[in-house]
């Protein structure tokens, strides 16, 4: 990882995608460390974290704590309603996408910053990335070729100037035993009665 103690550094979060990503290497993120790690590499000038949410009277929002948590930790949090739909065999699915959030935030950020980093696969995000890139702002993208089926885009992996698979980064912002992070309302069995769909969560 090339990083430059002077440079100012802001992170963005694709919470979806990161998940999806995390996940699939069973690596449990603690976004404590993960803020502490960075900061130590440069100006940490902002790290912030897309989701969506699903606000329903009846029902808790399982990414609720999480997203409290950050918010209260650090991070400038950016949500927007998901939304709850039945497909054609009956099943309640969840539907939302912050790709289009994302990518302006990152356009506004090649203004007062030197180096990004995306913590998503998401080849959606692959000409944004080269716009920043255009205005002199370095991009280095987080996700992982670990995984089966791989998190990362090729497209967006070629643009990015640098790379850094999650894999490698798990000693320094995983959870070592014990309880699990903050983002315990990720369960395994979340999907059992709803399925979530995301585009971010697929590259």
């Amino acid at each position: 990882m090339t990083f430059y103690p002077t440079e100012r550094i802001a992170i963005f979060i694709d919470g979806a995608n990161f998940y999806s990503a995390a996940k699939a290497l069973e690596v449990d993120v603690d976004y404590k460390k993960l803020l502490e790690e960075f900061r130590k590499r440069g100006r940490l000038v902002r790290a912030s974290y897309y989701t969506a949410l699903l606000e329903e009277q009846d029902r808790f929002s399982p990414i609720r704590p999480l997203v409290d948590w950050l918010d209260y930790n650090g991070y400038n949090i950016i949500t927007k309603p998901a939304r709850a739909f039945t497909d054609s065999s009956g099943n309640r699915r969840i539907k939302g996408d912050m790709d289009i959030e994302l990518a302006v935030d990152l356009m506004e950020a090649a203004q007062w910053c030197d180096h990004i980093l995306l913590f998503s696969g998401d080849g959606d995000f692959r000409r944004v990335v080269e716009a920043v890139q255009k205005r002199g702002v370095r991009v280095t993208v987080i996700s992982t070729l670990k995984s089966q089926p791989p998190m990362i885009s090729d497209e967006l992996r070629r643009q990015a100037d640098n790379f850094i698979d999650l894999a490698d980064l798990t000693s320094l912002i995983g959870r070592s035993g014990g309880s699990r992070s903050h983002d315990t309302h990720y369960d395994d069995d979340e999907e059992d009665d709803d399925a979530y769909e995301n585009d971010d969560a697929h590259a």
